[in-house]
């Protein structure tokens, strides 16, 4: 099977891949959008489809009804019951999604929805379908990061028709032999639980850079390309060579060549498995890496990372189950576990970064036309001032806590500030408690006013995740516009590099914590632009210290200034390229 071409792609020059060797795109490939470097060289397995329904099923009895709408609590509960231990099973990230998708999976509204369908004759599977369907609907309506959530709500929609139809349970196959999976796009309970010695890259034709697919493949180390359209007409078993750094997948690659190339691409991975530290450029430039985390577990794992600390500490995380808030003293608990992990070093904890896609019970707001634009972050926060000062006190006890080994200096930073009032309100919250203030660069405003932020807190850290999105008014889940909100875009790394230089005028440090930092090349044209920490999963601390240590301090200014040039996002990542990776 010959796969189809992207426009552009026939006839395209010869590129050279991280691995040094050069590729050819050819009729033969097709392009989407590459997230975690790597290649991979295997048969294709395809997602296993959704259930099949019958397009009219009898009309259910009226004493029967009450039964028929058991059978839906009753396939919901074994549904949330699996992955719930999976999430058990798992660590970190993929704990984190399973614990989410379970509890979406009992969600009362589309639950109440599908029983009033049953109540009026509708069989249970199409009763599923149906409410499902008009959540799917409604959250594509409001768009923004609510848009993520369609493919968790779709995935639930197929486990649980497939439980009441009695069919095998959907998703990810389990290939007897190394194998590509490919997919429309996968739900986090496809991803959470994938064997990466039998799934050794991922391929979607939806998904966007932040997608939970490209940061699980971040985590599990294997390469991944998404919104790659024109992968349908590859069939299972068909050999390709996929490059998570290019985003091509090509069919027609020889044995012979496709060995060759993953054995070069094996060997860049040791030397980077093999890296050590500490994190300098070849010249001698030190640079500050750190971990992201969400929980305690989490942490641990991180502290056997080459991290040097925190970066990122996701609190909102551990509440995402949470009826009610959690008390200072649960709360200094939960925290404390961080801290531990990373006795004396540096922990910078944002706080609840609720609303759009991470809805808490306890800080809900009502139904918003647009959430990505909504009261989010630091507004739920600022609204309700205990919700915020509870958690900067729960931070300020826990980090005092020497007897459990924390005894750390805390720095606290706060998402989603716009306004130099918001800044300054915050931080004065935080230095009332001893804590060291900083914020969040994700609204263009205050990249755009850096230097009048900058005196009224201590550090800037930059989410590149929301800062492409809303640099760009491109929904950041979008397959249809990744493109756009891809961090190489020339527009939002200029905001970076302006971020960066009031940082360097006034002596304060400027971090970035969003996925753009994970991205090895993108992370020495980071520092080239002036930023002087790096925060990561833990999985790509290695990738990113090894990568900095093949390159001087000025290739990465020179890099820096060549995409600042640059016209776009594809034409910025191949001068990068050129700069700092060597020319046979």
């Amino acid at each position: 099977m010959t796969a189809q071409t992207t426009p552009g792609d026939a006839g395209a020059e010869a590129s050279e891949t991280p691995t040094g060797s050069i590729t050819t795109r050819t009729p033969d490939s097709v392009t989407g959008t590459g997230v975690v470097p790597g290649i991979a060289f295997a048969p294709v397995v395809w997602k296993q489809g959704r259930p099949e329904l019958t397009p009219r099923m009898p009309e259910v009895p009226e004493e029967n009804r009450e039964a028929e709408a058991g059978r839906i609590e009753q396939a919901v509960e074994t549904v949330a019951t699996r992955l719930e231990h999976r999430a058990s099973q798992a660590t970190g990230v993929a704990s984190e999604v399973l614990s989410a998708t379970a509890s979406l999976c009992r969600d009362r509204g589309w639950r109440r929805a599908a029983v009033k369908n049953v109540k009026r004759g509708t069989a249970a599977p199409q009763a599923v379908s149906a409410a499902i369907a008009q959540f799917i609907t409604q959250f594509e309506k409001l768009g923004g990061l609510m848009a993520e959530r369609t493919t968790d709500l779709r995935d639930i929609r197929d486990r649980v028709v497939a439980e009441l139809l009695g069919q095998p349970e959907p998703g990810v196959p389990t290939p007897d032999t190394p194998s590509v999976l490919f997919a429309d796009d996968l739900a986090p309970a496809d991803t959470a639980g994938l064997d990466p010695t039998l799934i050794t890259a991922l391929v979607t034709q939806l998904g966007g850079p932040t997608s939970h697919t490209a940061i699980i493949a971040r985590q599990l180390g294997i390469p991944c390309i998404v919104a790659a359209s024109r992968i349908a007409s590859i069939d299972d078993g068909v050999e390709v060579l996929v490059d998570g750094t290019t985003g091509t997948i090509t069919v027609g690659v020889s044995q012979e060549e496709g060995r060759r190339l993953v054995e070069e691409d094996a060997a860049r991975r040791e030397a980077v498995r093999s890296w050590r530290g500490p994190a300098r450029t070849r010249d001698g430039r030190d640079v500050e890496l750190l971990a992201n985390v969400q929980d305690g577990a989490g942490a641990r794992k991180a502290a056997e990372s080459q991290a040097t600390g925190v970066g990122l500490f996701r609190t909102e995380l551990c509440f995402l189950n949470s009826e009610s808030e959690p008390s200072v003293s649960e709360q200094a608990r939960i925290y404390g576990e961080v801290f531990a992990a990373f006795p004396g070093k540096k922990v910078v904890v944002r706080t609840l970064d609720a609303g759009s896609d991470k809805p808490l019970a306890f800080a809900n707001m009502e139904d918003e036309e647009n959430p990505a634009l909504g009261v989010r972050g630091v507004r739920i926060g600022l609204r309700d001032v205990d919700l915020l000062t509870n958690q900067l006190d729960a931070v300020a006890e826990a980090a005092g806590k020497r007897e459990q080994g924390a005894d750390v200096q805390p720095w606290v930073m706060a998402p989603m500030i716009a306004t130099v009032p918001e800044a300054k309100r915050f931080a004065d919250l935080a230095r009332e408690r001893g804590i060291k203030p900083g914020i969040m660069v994700e609204v263009p405003s205050v990249a755009l006013l850096a230097p009048r932020f900058l005196p009224h807190v201590d550090f800037f850290s930059i989410g590149t995740n929301d800062l492409s999105q809303y640099t760009m008014a491109a929904d950041r889940m979008s397959p249809h516009l990744a493109t756009l909100t891809d961090p190489w875009q020339p527009a939002v790394l200029t905001l970076i590099a302006m971020t960066a230089d009031a940082g360097r005028e006034a002596g304060k440090p400027v971090g970035v914590c969003g996925e753009a930092a994970a991205d090895p090349l993108l992370a020495c044209v980071l520092v080239g632009l002036g930023v002087t920490s790096l925060s990561m999963a833990a999985s790509a601390v290695s990738g990113v210290g090894a990568q900095l240590a093949t390159v001087t301090f000025e290739q990465c200014e020179q890099a820096a200034q060549a995409v600042l040039d640059a016209t776009d996002s594809a034409s910025a990542r191949e001068r990068a390229r050129k700069v700092l990776t060597p020319q046979e």
